[in-house]
């Protein structure tokens, strides 16, 4: 994500006029604090490409969690949407039957947590879909940017989801820590890695990354409202 701050003008607003569209003025472009535009924002390709990937596995499993025993071998919502889970409730017991018939919540609390972090990153993409408008970036050419007050909640919106799902993670990490491995240390470590620990892992590392960038995000935002200075955000 690409931060601009000294070179204010690298990020001029478009106008639409009735026969094309055109920048500000020059005397506006370098001065966007005098337009009323005073930080952009919007999600960079890492961002992107996570959702892309996390949000549909995170709705797919957040159905199989809630929708036990229906999703799970012998249920009539497991075949052919929910068969991969057999092999993982294998792997993983918190997902399987040994974790069902203990009456374990730690998987359907964990799944519900799922939900809200799902519509609050869905609550952000909506906001960059429905409410960003086209500028001129440096070096990026036209991009669509959400500025203003939409700008600041669609960042704290996905910086506290990003927070959500690290948080659940690593928690979801002690839980196995601290019961011995009593659900996959079952498995050998040749099995762990590709399907356990890199599915898993992935988890902590992309939300981790927007977490550090959102992040400064919002303390570049507050510095600069703390001192009267404007800033141009695109990420």
């Amino acid at each position: 994500m690409v931060t601009t701050r000294s070179g204010a003008a690298a990020a001029t607003p478009k106008r639409s006029t009735s026969s094309s569209s055109t920048t500000m003025a020059p005397t506006a472009a370098a001065n966007p604090a005098a337009a009323g535009v005073r930080w952009l924002h919007a999600p960079d390709r890492t961002t992107l490409f996570w959702f892309a990937v996390s949000l549909p596995l995170v709705i797919w499993d957040s159905i199989y969690v809630l929708g036990r025993p229906h999703t799970m071998e012998g249920g009539w919502l497991f075949w052919p949407l929910y068969v991969p889970y057999k092999l993982y409730g294998e792997v993983d017991h918190v997902y399987g039957w040994k974790s069902y018939h203990a009456r374990n919540g730690f998987t359907a609390a964990q799944g519900a947590l799922n939900v809200v972090e799902t519509a609050m990153y869905l609550g952000y993409l909506w906001l960059w879909l429905t409410r960003a408008r086209e500028v001129n970036v440096a070096g990026r050419g036209v991009s669509k940017v959400l500025s203003g007050r939409p700008a600041a909640f669609a960042v704290l919106l996905a910086f506290t989801a990003a927070v959500m799902t690290v948080s659940k993670t690593v928690l979801y990490w002690l839980n196995e820590y601290y019961s011995g491995f009593d659900n996959i240390g079952h498995n050998s470590i040749q099995d762990l890695i590709p399907l356990w620990i890199i599915p898993n892992g992935a988890w902590l590392i992309f939300p981790s990354y927007m977490i550090y960038v959102m992040g400064n995000e919002i303390i570049d935002g507050l510095t600069a409202a703390s001192s009267g200075s404007a800033g141009i955000k695109s990420e």
